[in-house]
């Protein structure tokens, strides 16, 4: 069930109220020697004894759970913690101030329209895990310990967000998250309590603000892939010049490179083949043009022949 802790910061579970079995009995048990010696003496005058008795005596038992601290104040002086456990204290003297819980609690914080330090406006919205380490100090050095953990919290956030910058606050969440708990704890250590962690559920922005990122993201990536585009034409370049010294002092190579690039562009029926002037002369290449060319004119006549015949 979940804790809540009421305005004198006692710990309880749901809206159940506490229940003292102990003193329970002892009221119980009191009344019952009271009836019995009024049977024995014919007067009900000891059971109203017995009554008030119990009543006194059902002050002093108390019952602290096994995470609970009871803090214990004699005429308004605190004279220790106790539990957990049964305990005693003296009826109508001691008084059980607080009980205060240490198992670990969860307080939720955010920070609303907070500008970064570059004057962006976001909402933040984190969780607290933090626990009661010194019972004493929480009870005696501050009032309402839950809500000053969630106010130093709060302040502490939208600390950090004001010098920090949108980019470092939305990639460097592990860093901020430790400075966030680092911060927090050294405020509420003189309290008794300690700071376990600390998470960032989200950061929100303007939605006009999250357009122009998207802009911005969509640009460098584009970029980017010119960046890739130029570098590999580069290396297709050097490839290329690399190729040159190779067919420079090999003409043979060079004819059969230009005969395999023919017959490449020539399996297509009806491809079409450009090549410039300068190349065929520098590589004798228009006897093998011409034959290439009549090879197709056959197969393109062969066609219309049989065409004719159909």
């Amino acid at each position: 069930m979940p804790v809540i802790v009421n305005r004198r910061g006692e710990s309880s579970f749901g809206d159940s109220p506490r229940v003292n079995i102990v003193a329970i009995a002892t009221m119980v048990a009191s009344i019952a020697i009271g009836g019995v010696v009024a049977a024995s003496v014919g007067n009900p005058i000891p059971v109203v004894i017995a009554a008030l008795v119990g009543f006194v005596l059902m002050q002093s038992p108390k019952i602290a759970q096994q995470w609970e601290r009871g803090v214990v104040l004699r005429l308004g002086r605190f004279v220790g913690l106790r539990g957990p456990g049964l305990f005693w204290i003296v009826p109508f003297v001691d008084s059980v101030a607080t009980w205060i819980d240490q198992r670990t609690i969860t307080t939720s914080f955010a920070a609303e329209q907070t500008l970064t330090s570059d004057t962006v406006p976001v909402n933040v919205d984190a969780v607290l895990f933090w626990m009661v380490h010194d019972a004493q100090k929480a009870a005696l050095e501050v009032q309402e310990y839950s809500q000053a953990v969630s106010w130093a919290a709060q302040t502490a956030l939208r600390d950090i967000i004001g010098r920090t910058a949108l980019t470092d606050l939305l990639r460097g969440r592990e860093k901020i998250e430790q400075e966030l708990q680092q911060l927090i704890d050294g405020r509420s250590n003189p309290w008794g309590i300690t700071v376990q962690s600390v998470e960032m559920r989200d950061v929100v922005i303007p939605s006009a603000l999250q357009d122009a990122m998207s802009r911005e993201a969509q640009a460098a990536r584009e970029k980017q892939a010119r960046i890739i585009l130029g570098q590999a034409e580069m290396e297709i370049a050097r490839s290329f010049q690399e190729a040159a010294k190779s067919y420079h002092d090999n003409p043979t190579a060079l004819h059969l490179r230009a005969m395999n690039m023919l017959y490449e562009g020539l399996k297509e029926k009806g491809a079409l083949m450009l090549i410039p002037s300068s190349a065929v002369e520098s590589m004798g290449m228009g006897g093998l043009m011409g034959a290439a060319a009549l090879q197709q004119q056959r197969l393109t006549g062969g066609r219309g022949d049989d065409q004719k015949v159909g």
